[in-house]
């Protein structure tokens, strides 16, 4: 593997390679953080799907299978609601047992200075030019920079990545990480000729051999093509972005329909009929379930491909 260079993202996260696995609630557990760890990139292990002592459980299988580096998310929407729970999680979260989390879903100030003190490293994730702007003020040491491509919650009307990496870039000198419509070495490639230095994926890492979503969720994410995904709006200012299937297309047609849950209608059966899944528009860029080793790897070496091809130009 070439080396990265004055990377501001592998120095603050310990990470062999500037990729990041995004902290998908429910999947982003033992079983895919380890084996993203332990492929050279990042795990990030979510916290906001289940109470504390499960996290505790899923963190100590990490530690089990990985000596590499891996990060805790802390999704401020999901914690400040339960002041109990949000007590414990960041007393756990902050007792040294990682150098890096992130932030997400709020106001980072909420949260920052705690972090900082407890000598952690912390990106916040921003979807427009103004929030990257507020959350440098409060004292992040970098961002992501979540595209409209991504999936999951979005606002109904996002901006998307190659835009908005431009204009964050523009303004704000903190390291940054592209997520949204990246799944490979060319993305990446783009994503750092826009201003990143690093990037996250989520619907990539959910269609890998090791996440523990149901098979079903996995070949509809490579099935899918570049239309194959939609935004489903879920209420106010804010959509849902979800695989293209007969329910999400009745859903948005305004059709009386009442989708299951998605933890037990599809993740765990493989129920496209009955729930929504999570999917970013990079899906149209997946062929095939992978294993997370070869992933990375091939991102990677795209990546490089890409660069060398982009630096010919000069001859």
């Amino acid at each position: 593997m070439k080396a990265f260079k004055n990377n501001r993202v592998m120095r603050d996260t310990g990470a062999a390679a500037p990729i990041i696995q995004a902290p998908m609630a429910w999947i982003a557990r033992a079983q895919l953080v380890s084996a993203v760890s332990s492929a050279g990139a990042l795990g990030i292990l979510e916290t906001s799907s289940g109470d504390i002592d499960q996290v505790q459980r899923e963190y100590d299988l990490i530690r089990q299978r990985t000596d590499r580096p891996f990060g805790i998310n802390l999704a401020i929407k999901f914690l400040k609601d339960r002041p109990e729970v949000e007590a414990r999680t960041l007393d756990w979260a902050l007792d040294g047992r990682v150098g890096f989390v992130t932030t997400s879903a709020g106001d980072p100030r909420r949260y920052v200075q705690r972090i900082k003190d407890a000598g952690v490293k912390v990106y916040h994730a921003v979807p427009t030019l103004e929030g990257a702007l507020k959350a440098q003020d409060a004292g992040v040491d970098g961002l992501i920079v979540e595209g409209g491509e991504s999936g999951g919650v979005r606002g109904t009307d996002p901006v998307h990545s190659f835009t908005l990496l431009q204009a964050v870039r523009e303004r704000v000198d903190l390291p940054i990480v592209a997520a949204g419509g990246i799944a490979d070495g060319r993305g990446m490639a783009a994503a750092f000729a826009l201003g990143a230095e690093g990037v996250a994926m989520g619907t990539r890492f959910v269609s890998s051999a090791e996440s523990p979503v149901h098979a079903n969720y996995k070949q509809a994410i490579v099935d899918a093509s570049p239309s194959g995904t939609m935004a489903v709006a879920v209420g106010g200012r804010t959509a849902w972005h979800v695989l293209r299937t007969e329910l999400t297309e009745a859903m948005a047609r305004g059709e009386q329909v009442s989708p299951g849950n998605a933890l037990v209608d599809l993740y765990v059966e493989g129920r496209l009929d009955k729930a929504m899944g999570s999917a970013g528009e990079s899906a149209g860029l997946i062929h095939a379930v992978k294993p997370v080793a070869d992933i990375v790897e091939d991102t990677i070496s795209g990546f490089w491909r890409e660069i060398d091809r982009l630096a010919a130009l000069r001859d």
